[in-house]
């Protein structure tokens, strides 16, 4: 049975309420509801009990989350996992308890909120907000910095399998992951082309995170400390810049793709795994992200040409472009 359409104007205002839904999933993940439904059904107030807050709120929250799939509510008024509230607990697999937690920080939500503003402007607000520039602000604040390494981690985890699939790394001997994070991406590398030897190239409070070790690839696998704005590790046949150059403007980007070019051994080549911003009006990832990126960052998400440009400035040229199961493309680019 086909769903009704939406009329336009209920659309309007369930665009308006989006921020709820947010607020809602937020609140569901920071008191760790879903760990707490596992064993079957509770009632709000049953969990209102052990978690310590009030019970009618917290059955408010759920019954809206409910009404879009997230946990359901039986005519006991008792609630349940569902298959999308099973990705809130934190041990399940491919969990996004953490991606939330971030993507709900007020490091998104209070910019966004002034979007107008930057609108007007140009200029991101995030600054005025919090005191000093994005990352700036998550190295002087360790409990928000590690909200977002670790949510970045479990974001990158839904997608890392997915996205080291969608290209032959076989031929390659070396591969820097260049501000690799926690290695999630590098790992699903070397498990998929044994001969590849890697090196996590990052900052030591994001490296003393990885999970190199724990996959058992330390001694396929380097961690090296250092700033991708001054240098990179050299001779690599690879560099894979993942979600780095949405982060940053045209001129950081050109300097850092410098780096990867003056750094990469004969015939090597620079990956950029970032969402590629397609031609038309079609829904598209890449699209929510580019906005989220114009109110909190100095960065934005890009056309296959605006990837061309910058490749050029770096003496580098766009060679393919690869598709992945998921809203990232592999943009490579080889020397000019």
């Amino acid at each position: 049975m086909t769903p009704p359409t939406v009329h336009p104007a209920q659309r309007i205002v369930d665009l308006g309420f989006g921020f709820i839904l947010s607020g809602a999933l937020s609140t569901a993940a920071e008191l760790g509801v879903a760990d707490r439904l596992v064993q079957g059904p509770r009632s709000a107030a049953s969990l209102a009990e052990e978690l310590g807050v009030h019970a009618q709120s917290l059955y408010r929250v759920l019954r809206l989350l409910a009404s879009v799939e997230v946990f359901a509510e039986d005519e006991a008024g008792r609630f349940s996992l569902t298959p999308a509230a099973e990705y809130l607990r934190t041990d399940a697999p491919g969990s996004l308890h953490s991606a939330v937690r971030m993507l709900t920080q007020k490091i998104f939500w209070a910019p966004t909120g002034e979007l107008t503003q930057t609108v007007r402007t140009g200029q991101t607000p995030f600054d005025h907000i919090f005191g000093k520039p994005f990352f700036d602000y998550l190295t002087s604040d360790p409990v928000q910095g590690d909200i977002f390494h670790q949510g970045m981690s479990s974001l990158s985890d839904m997608e890392n399998k997915a996205i080291a699939g969608s290209y032959d790394f076989t031929p390659l001997r070396r591969v820097v992951d260049v501000g690799g994070g926690h290695g999630g991406f590098l790992i699903e590398v070397l498990q998929a082309a044994p001969q590849v030897r890697g090196v996590l190239f990052d900052h030591a409070h994001v490296l003393s995170g990885s999970r190199v070790a724990r996959a058992g690839l330390s001694e396929r696998c380097e961690l090296v400390e250092g700033d991708f704005f001054q240098a990179v590790p050299a001779g690599a046949d690879a560099y894979v810049l993942k979600r780095i150059l949405h982060d940053w403007n045209d001129e950081t980007c050109v300097t850092l793709l410098r780096h990867c070019r003056s750094a990469m051994a004969e015939g090597g080549r620079v990956l950029v795994v970032d969402t590629v911003i397609p031609p038309g009006n079609g829904p598209h990832g890449g699209k929510v992200l580019d906005v989220m990126m114009l109110a909190s960052l100095p960065g934005r998400e890009r056309t296959e040409e605006d990837f061309r440009k910058l490749f050029a400035q770096a003496d580098l040229k766009l060679s393919r472009i690869l598709p992945t199961p998921t809203a990232m493309s592999i943009t490579e680019a080889v020397a000019a």
